[in-house]
């Protein structure tokens, strides 16, 4: 597998920012005006800092948030592996290659995640955080074209939010809930939606369209929340301690925005 296009990891390199002699990958297209949320991890960080200087990196604050905003949220917990550096540079051309897109179709995305060490069932089962967070227009697009592949009256409403996209419209930058039945609450609501043929994006709604065992396994967590839940924070160990830097390699930033 070449180097060049394997994700960094578990390493806090989405958090630096871009500087006159620094490319970091906030700005990769994938990443771009999607991720948020850096002044919350700021927060953290500096209150972090504070009490216990130069202990805890960027790259576990960002793993134990993941796992209490899921708690939190109504989900599993689970024990996060800590001790993770962080890394002293980012890739914006990786994060532009292999972070999957919303058109992605099954084999694509598997692709994607057996290149870093992730199977099938990983790939449904993380699949499943859409039950939670919100997408562009621009994102689910190809959705708003075809009404054959889902919900007529669910493709109705996305076209009536999305209405004026494509024609200049300012609907480019609408949002829509992934999950528009309990979008704030993390539950299988994502599994029953994408059987339902409202899955908001096409990287969703192919997990049932696309593929036998992929829907086989939707189908599982839309009848079983606790399947869903076992398997998610297995999913997210396995996720949680990819490419991460340790001892020697990295170093614990004193701002996650920049090296130190």
């Amino acid at each position: 597998m070449d180097s060049k296009f394997v994700v960094q990891g578990c390493d806090g390199s989405v958090l630096l920012d871009d500087t006159n002699n620094f490319v970091g990958e906030k700005t990769a297209a994938p990443n771009r005006n999607s991720l948020r949320g850096f002044e919350v991890i700021d927060a953290i960080k500096s209150e972090l800092e504070s009490f216990c200087p130069a202990t805890v990196s960027c790259a576990d604050i960002l793993a134990v948030a993941a796992r209490d905003s899921v708690l939190l949220s109504g989900g599993p917990s689970w024990e996060v592996q800590m001790g993770r550096k962080d890394s002293l540079s980012a890739n914006k051309a990786a994060a532009n290659n292999n972070i999957p897109g919303p058109n992605s179709t099954v084999p694509l995305l598997l692709s994607k995640f057996q290149n870093v060490g992730l199977d099938l069932k990983d790939m449904v089962v993380l699949s499943g955080a859409h039950t939670m967070g919100k997408a562009r227009c621009s994102s689910f697009s190809a959705r708003l074209q075809d009404t054959t592949d889902g919900s007529p009256a669910f493709i109705q409403s996305l076209q009536q939010l999305c209405s004026g996209f494509g024609n200049g419209g300012s609907s480019s930058s609408i949002l829509a809930q992934l999950d528009l039945v309990t979008p704030a609450t993390f539950d299988n609501q994502y599994y029953v939606n994408l059987i339902s043929g409202e899955g908001l994006l096409p990287s969703d709604q192919v997990l049932v369209t696309g593929d036998d065992q992929t829907r086989q396994l939707v189908e599982t967590y839309a009848q079983d929340t606790f399947a869903f839940f076992d398997d998610f924070q297995n999913s997210m160990l396995k996720m949680g301690a990819l490419g991460v830097l340790t001892g020697s390699n990295g170093e614990i930033r004193r701002n996650c925005r920049t090296i130190n």
